[in-house]
């Protein structure tokens, strides 16, 4: 389950996002141009340390881009490249902000929502001492889940990032699609569908090593 905060963020995600994905290799769009969420879906860190979310924005009349995104209270070694940028968080202080592809606590929290079918985490805030749950604005699923005991994923060896992005670990190979579109799912994958896209669509796939 992933607890979320009533929180400001200086800069907004959005905002972070419109100054960084116009140099991605998979970006299709202008620079320059205010983004548009799509919607959001959560995974959890079993630890609790990392936030880890996947946002889907676009331009105003452009494609969907699958972003995922982790947030840390301190810098990820080895990973400056990665680094989408700093936050202030009014609740938690300042967070740092990668490309949760470089993450290894997205690749296991990915790996583990599709090879066991778990999906997307539950979100919701505390008020009052209640829990207060947050209706997904992504409804994720899973196609061909694989074996559930599978090895745990392991740090990331190497990633590439192309029109999509490939990234290895020990004892698996996850294809994080950058641009979601009507591609048919083959093999085991993370689907999605939010508003605007009815039909659900692959987000990711999982290929064991």
């Amino acid at each position: 389950m992933a607890l979320l905060h009533k929180a400001t963020l200086k800069p907004t995600k959005l905002d972070l996002l419109a100054t960084w994905l116009p140099d991605r290799p998979w970006y299709a769009g202008s620079a320059g141009v205010e983004l548009v969420s799509r919607g959001a879906y959560r995974f959890d860190d079993p630890a609790g340390e990392v936030g880890i979310e996947t946002i889907l924005v676009s331009t105003p009349d452009g494609p969907v881009h699958h972003v995922p995104l982790t947030y840390r209270a301190g810098a990820l070694d080895g990973a400056d490249a990665w680094l989408v940028g700093t936050i202030e968080h009014s609740v938690l202080g300042r967070r740092w902000v990668y490309d949760g592809c470089v993450d290894h606590v997205y690749a296991a929290a990915l790996a583990h929502a599709i090879r066991t079918g778990a999906g997307q985490a539950e979100q919701y805030f505390e008020v009052d001492g209640r829990r207060e749950v947050r209706e997904p604005s992504v409804t994720i699923g899973v196609s061909g889940a694989v074996d559930a005991d599978a090895a745990p994923v392991g740090p990331v060896r190497r990633v590439v990032d192309e029109d999509n992005t490939l990234v290895v670990t020990d004892t698996v190979e996850l294809v994080v699609v950058r641009r979601p579109g009507a591609a048919e799912a083959a093999g085991a994958a993370l689907l999605g569908r939010w508003n605007g896209q009815p039909t659900s669509v692959p987000l990711a796939y999982v290929r064991m090593r």
